[in-house]
């Protein structure tokens, strides 16, 4: 079940002596995970920004996140960023996550977030509606967005704005999916239902607004908007330290 939206990857409920698992950590593995898993190490790095990088203290292997070679419940949290909407079979996928884990952390892109920085490598579209991730076969609803803004809202602005940066986290499901989870995750996946393909087809106008978009009083968005100022104080420092002891490389 659905627990809650976390701000950013860095605001996630994992407890001291957590054993954390990260599937498809990448090029920027979480810090907090202890067993890095990846598919496709030496793909030139089709499905990723950069080279498999890890920390001193994680453990490296090589696997499917489609059956992934650990017992029922072997961690307490897994971390999956950006791997989901790649892989061929979501519903074995998720069910791996559940599987292995007693609750985690699932991000994707939004549909907001695959318009402005669509990727070839991306198979799914994907929304949170009702507490459910719903995917979508990007082929089965003939998507496409001919202009990338990928240098623009990955690299440039939150490099140059700090206004950018506290959208971010202030309305977290905007350009990405951001869903922590317990127990087991609700999805649901090219689901014929009108109802859900509407998100997915039509106009975003007030009606669909209204449902997606967090909304708050005046006072509460204020408030929002200076902890989200400090939660970015934070991480500048945070990643400053974690660049000292970072390993640019995967050990042989």
């Amino acid at each position: 079940m659905k627990v809650r939206n976390p701000k950013t990857r860095s605001d996630l409920d994992i407890k001291n002596g957590y054993k954390v698992l990260e599937v498809g950590g990448g090029h920027d593995p979480h810090p907090r995970s202890n067993v890095v898993v990846d598919k496709y190490p030496g793909d030139l790095n089709r499905h990723r920004c950069g080279d498999l990088k890890l920390y001193a203290h994680q453990k490296f292997i090589e696997a499917d996140g489609e059956a992934l070679p650990f017992e029922d419940k072997s961690f307490d949290y897994s971390i999956c960023s950006h791997v989901l909407e790649h892989v061929s079979h979501p519903d074995r996928f998720l069910g791996e996550q559940t599987r292995v884990s007693k609750m985690g952390y699932m991000e994707t892109p939004s549909l907001i977030g695959e318009y402005i920085m669509p990727k070839q490598s991306h198979k799914w579209l994907v929304l949170e509606i009702d507490n459910k991730l719903v995917l979508y076969d990007k082929s089965l609803i003939e998507f496409k967005s001919p202009l990338n803004f990928g240098y623009l809202f990955l690299d440039f602005l939150p490099k140059h704005s700090i206004g950018y940066k506290i959208l971010q986290r202030t309305q977290p499901n905007l350009t990405t999916i951001n869903y922590e989870w317990k127990d087991n995750i609700d999805y649901l996946i090219n689901p014929e239902d009108q109802y859900f393909l509407d998100f997915f087809i039509k106009p975003w106008e007030k009606n669909i607004c209204d449902k997606m978009i967090i909304q708050h009083s005046l006072g509460k968005e204020a408030l929002n908007a200076f902890l989200a100022f400090a939660d970015i104080c934070k991480s500048v420092f945070k990643s400053k330290v974690l660049k000292k002891v970072r390993i640019t490389h995967l050990p042989d």
